[in-house]
């Protein structure tokens, strides 16, 4: 992680021109206004430069590179992120920026930085990445007026940047390096930070009732686990939940997927990631908000032990499944995590967040996550905090039809409609709906939200909060959610 510094104005200025070429200067600019020093004004009007969130232009100068950072209107702080992402991707190649947030309020200054480091983030454990010549700056400083007004926004921004990256990683990881047994192992070392982690596996899950989980990760050489993340937080009330999906990699199992393509399954476990990185992000903030994380975990590969299409899965809920797509297999581990989370902790509110079916893709793109739920005000909630941190939501319905096609005639329901039904011979099946339909009839009695991230896990292209890649989506929404809903109480 690039280190940042807090610094005076004046002084960051002073060492910013000491260290000459190899520094630059970051600037943002409101839409539409004109920068004060005459040669950026005319740089800005020559590259038609208009302060848009998330543009920027360097510009050369005596004393190293001046980068104009846009952050449009400048009152939602996602822009002031989105300027601070742009300038730092402009200022590649050196190794050291300065972050001039001597007018910005101390959010604001506190999100110009956490955009910047968003932007620094690279997945460099397997590679040498010393000859990098597009490499981000090493060190930032931000450059305010009182950092001492400014440390308390930005230790709180720096907690949930800690999650995203957390997440990033775990994501970004390979499938012969991240199992669920090493995945486990990640995860116990987050007692660190405060958070209890307890591990169920093997016979345990087996005790538990878990047939869905057992069945998906009974293929592979690391069996599955079920992770369990708590944070106590300062108010003596009932939990709020985060129910994460963890397929370590996914081949699709006997309804094997195509070769194409297949390498990018090893990111199948990003629901479970950002989940543990809201976690890392509550416990660094000391968050007064009691909650917990149950992360289910597997490996969906074909061995002898592999499930089958047509077997009937008992589930810890009771509820017994009968398996058309070994390929749907996102769903029926959470349908035992949530079962669980719901019985044993009785949350005040559960959000579960996975990358589970390719149809919320041919609905929303690559651009918002879709939201299903049984509460309308956790939906409205949830689609507030995305639209503060720039990870937008979209509404989504679970119909009486989506429901009814999962109808079984030998076991309580079916884990997905069978290929080929629906208009145009399956071509446009709601998928998407039919899953979220089918995770509704786990959660109980309990608030209950949906979050299916497929798409927007990973971006296709670099942008100003990050490289091509994972995004960690889902951390700082969740974060974000918790701030508003559940901590003003403490």
């Amino acid at each position: 992680m690039t280190k940042l510094t807090l610094q005076g104005a004046a002084l960051a200025q002073k060492r910013h021109k000491a260290r000459g070429a190899d520094s630059a200067l970051i600037l943002p600019v409101i839409a539409g206004s004109t920068p004060a020093d005459p040669a950026l004004a005319a740089a800005a009007k020559a590259a038609r430069f208009n302060g848009k969130a998330g543009e920027a232009l360097a510009v050369p100068g005596a004393h190293g590179f001046t980068i104009l950072a846009g952050i449009g209107a400048g009152r939602a702080i996602s822009d002031w992120e989105a300027g601070g992402g742009a300038g730092l991707a402009a200022a590649a190649g050196r190794s050291h920026a300065v972050l001039l947030a001597e007018d910005a309020a101390p959010e604001q200054a506190a999100g110009f930085a956490a955009g910047a480091l968003l932007n620094c983030w690279r997945f460099n454990a397997l590679r040498d990445a010393s000859k990098d010549k597009d490499a981000p700056p090493a060190e930032v400083t931000l450059a305010v007026a009182n950092p001492a007004k400014v440390e308390p926004a930005w230790q709180h921004a720096e907690a949930t940047l800690r999650g995203v990256l957390y997440a990033r990683d775990l994501v970004a990881e390979l499938g012969n390096r991240l199992n669920p047994a090493s995945f486990a192992e990640r995860l116990r070392a987050l007692r660190e930070f405060g958070l209890k982690v307890e591990v169920l596996e093997g016979k345990r899950l087996t005790a538990l009732g878990m047939g869905a989980l057992c069945a998906v990760g009974g293929g592979a050489e690391h069996g599955p686990r079920l992770v369990v993340l708590r944070w106590p937080g300062k108010l003596k009330t009932a939990p709020i939940a985060f129910v994460g999906k963890g397929i370590c990699f996914d081949t699709g199992g006997i309804s094997i997927k195509p070769a194409e393509g297949m390498e990018e399954m090893r990111g199948d476990m990003a629901g479970a990631a950002a989940a543990a990185g809201a976690m890392l992000s509550l416990a660094l903030r000391q968050s007064p908000a009691s909650a917990v994380a149950v992360l289910a975990l597997a490996e969906n590969v074909i061995g002898a032990s592999s499930y089958r299409p047509g077997d009937i899965l008992r589930t810890h809920s009771g509820k017994t499944i009968e398996v058309l797509d070994t390929d749907a297999e996102g769903r029926l581990i959470l349908a035992d995590a949530l079962a669980y989370t719901a019985k044993r902790f009785r949350p005040r509110a559960m959000i579960d967040l996975a990358t589970l079916t390719g149809s919320i893709i041919t609905a929303l793109g690559h651009h918002r996550a879709g939201v299903f739920g049984n509460d309308e005000a956790l939906t409205a909630a949830l689609m507030a905090a995305g639209e503060a941190v720039a990870e937008p939501l979209w509404p989504m319905p679970i119909d009486d039809e989506h429901r009814e096609v999962l109808k079984s005639d030998i076991a309580d329901l079916r884990q997905c409609a069978p290929a080929g039904s629906g208009a145009w011979g399956g071509r446009f099946l709601s998928d998407a709906c039919h899953a979220a339909a089918f995770l509704r009839e786990f959660v109980g009695g309990s608030s209950w939200a949906h979050l299916d991230i497929a798409g927007v896990e990973a971006r296709e292209e670099a942008g100003p909060l990050g490289p091509k890649g994972p995004s960690g989506f889902g951390v700082r929404l969740l974060d974000r959610w918790v701030a508003m809903r559940f901590e003003r109480d403490a």
